[in-house]
């Protein structure tokens, strides 16, 4: 029987959690997860999703806000003499003490191919760099981010509309089995640590809001691909008529005439700008007005006040 402490929190998590607990050689002694936090209108406290699944099973459950700050978290981890610690979307960088804490260490879920994409965003930069596959790798974790020896990898591919919270559902179900695998050979020798080409290393650094904001001087494209990667959080912001305007799904056009970029074309019900060279076209499929809600394109175009100028009027 191995015997398994969990640290994960958000929803991602939640699949390899459930894998885990569905296992009968594994037996799941604590869940580790970052506290509760005051969500919704009411600002009320919510558990997060892991600490939901695992008290439906009757797994205690840790909550500090600081691993590295909390001895007595750390020490009733040692306590209960985990064989292993698995690892995923925990949200903090774990210390000596508590890499070393199980005899076979930690094992993480990463949402990439290590070596590339090491860091807090894999999933969201992997779309916006416009990358067609992707995938998970299990690896031992050390001191340095997402630096450990790599045990195994599943890849998944990207299609040309997938957005980072459609990959992350699918990943986080990819990332459940291979886990499962992962530790099933750890146990039965199958599988072996090797250390990654740091010469390839990639990075996805922790996204910001202020990435968000299209810059229409690019292709529609890369514009396309920032869209995707930054859905749902922090998504993407233009300004139109001096209010702001939120895309949050779009798809390259055909090319039209030379315009400047940013520039709006109304095409019946359908509405583009101009963007890289100022005949590429992206075509606005979703968007969000100031203080509204989402809305397609068609009830934006219906709702305007003014008639849009075809060829004349800007976005940003």
């Amino acid at each position: 029987m191995l015997k398994i402490i969990y640290l994960g929190t958000p929803d991602f998590a939640v699949p390899c959690l459930e894998a885990l607990i569905n296992e009968s050689d594994f037996q799941v002694l604590a869940v580790v997860a970052q506290p509760d936090r005051p969500k919704g209108r009411g600002n009320k406290l919510m558990p997060p999703p892991t600490k939901v699944l695992a008290q439906a099973h009757g797994i205690p459950v840790l909550q500090p806000e600081k691993l590295a700050k909390a001895p007595d978290v750390v020490q009733a981890m040692r306590e209960l003499k985990p064989d292993i610690l698995a690892m995923v979307a925990f949200g903090q960088i774990l210390k000596k003490e508590v890499l070393t804490l199980a005899p076979m260490g930690v094992v993480n879920v990463h949402g990439s191919l290590l070596p590339k994409l090491r860091g807090a965003a894999p999933i969201n930069w992997s779309i916006i760099n416009g990358d067609t596959v992707t995938g998970v790798t299990t690896m031992f974790t050390e001191l340095g981010v997402d630096t450990g020896p790599m045990l195994l990898k599943a890849e998944i591919p990207i299609h040309s509309q997938m957005t980072a919270e459609e990959l992350s559902r699918e990943m986080s179900q990819v990332g459940a089995a291979l886990l499962v695998k992962t530790l099933k050979g750890l146990v039965n020798g199958e599988v072996e640590a090797v250390r990654q080409n740091d010469a390839e290393a990639t990075f996805a650094p922790i996204l910001t809001k202020e990435m968000g904001k299209l810059d229409f001087n690019k292709s529609a494209q890369a514009l396309h691909n920032l869209v995707r990667g930054l859905s749902p959080w922090p998504s993407t912001y233009t300004t139109f008529r001096k209010k702001g305007l939120k895309v949050l799904k779009c798809t390259p056009a055909a090319n039209g005439e030379r315009l400047q970029p940013g520039t709006l074309v109304q095409d019946g019900t359908r509405l583009l700008v101009a963007c890289g060279d100022g005949c590429q076209r992206l075509e606005l499929l979703v968007v969000q007005p100031e203080s509204r809600s989402a809305m397609e394109v068609k009830a934006f175009l219906a709702g305007a006040r003014e008639a849009i100028i075809s060829g004349e009027e800007q976005l940003g």
